[in-house]
């Protein structure tokens, strides 16, 4: 038996390919680590003692602390839920007034969140930045939580966020032949708040980032026995390398022949307790989901 999370879905895949799906995101994952980030962050906050370049704290599984604006496409998101509970996830800004997340951020199966509070052009969660409040999230008419599939969702900001340069950018989207390429082979990095270690006790306190390797849909699937389909792109764990909980929703990005980001996933899932274990990271692809993403901008 293989058992995976699918960032709080705890999947058992059998050999016979048999799935069952436990959906608690918000309540696993979400809604704790929101709280460690801002009791560590006030901690951090009050001591003075956060070093901006430390390689050896704040990152996800594998990787390091992200510089100020290495990724000013990306978005924190603090989510309210109806009944109580804010959970964490991220997101990535194309366009002024547009993000694209993972659906169960929004909707986890049990918890439906009522606003999110997105968070641009800052490493931190609960300070600093543009924080932006929104109701309007549009998830995928097709997404279908037990298995996350088609598990993408847009924001709607209620204005254009303060673009620069600098510290707020837009991720640009797939275009030309890139919309019919695989990615197989290609070098990408992930970013988010999510946790370092498998037995780390609390996501990141700060936004971290790593490089990984896309692989074929055949390789993830040997570590999944069938759970993933085409619109999932897949990276290598090897190395101990990926995305860990925490990360849903945030981008996975590689770089065009000028150096200039362009967005290929959206996090979505990874190994339940075994981020570090070489299992591979999962993403909605995002040439699969393009109309989807376009009729929103």
């Amino acid at each position: 038996m293989r058992t995976f999370v699918l960032f709080g879905l705890t999947l058992v895949v059998s050999v016979s390919a048999l799935v069952e799906v436990q959906t608690n995101y918000h309540d696993s994952v979400g809604i704790p680590e929101a709280e460690r980030i801002r009791l560590l962050e006030e901690e951090i906050l009050a001591k003075n003692d956060f070093v901006q370049n430390d390689p050896l704290d704040n990152r996800i599984v594998g990787g390091v602390l992200a510089p100020t604006n290495a990724h000013p496409y990306f978005g924190g998101l603090l989510v309210d839920l109806i009944g109580g509970g804010r959970g964490v996830c991220g997101s990535s800004l194309v366009s002024p007034n547009r993000l694209v997340t993972a659906a169960h951020c929004w909707f986890d199966g049990v918890r439906q969140g009522w606003q999110v509070l997105v968070i641009l052009g800052s490493n931190f969660l609960y300070s600093g930045g543009e924080r932006i409040p929104s109701s309007h999230v549009i998830m995928h008419p097709q997404y279908f939580p037990p298995l996350l599939t088609n598990d993408v969702a847009m924001i709607y900001l209620p204005w254009n966020a303060n673009v620069n340069n600098f510290s707020v950018k837009p991720v640009r989207l797939p275009h030309g032949s890139e919309l019919w390429n695989q990615f197989v082979g290609h070098s990408a990095v992930a970013a988010g708040f999510g946790k370092t270690s498998d037995h780390q006790q609390a996501a990141s306190t700060v936004v971290s980032h790593v490089n990984l390797h896309v692989i074929s849909h055949a390789q993830c699937n040997v570590f999944t026995a069938g759970f993933v389909t085409m619109s999932t792109i897949c990276t290598s764990g090897v190395g101990g390398v990926g995305i860990c909980g925490g990360d849903s929703g945030g981008p996975l990005v590689t770089y065009d022949n000028f150096g200039e980001p362009f967005l290929i996933g959206v996090s979505s899932f990874a190994a339940f307790n075994a981020c570090q274990n070489g299992h591979p990271s999962g993403y909605a692809r995002v040439t699969s989901f393009h109309n989807f993403i376009t009729l929103h901008l």
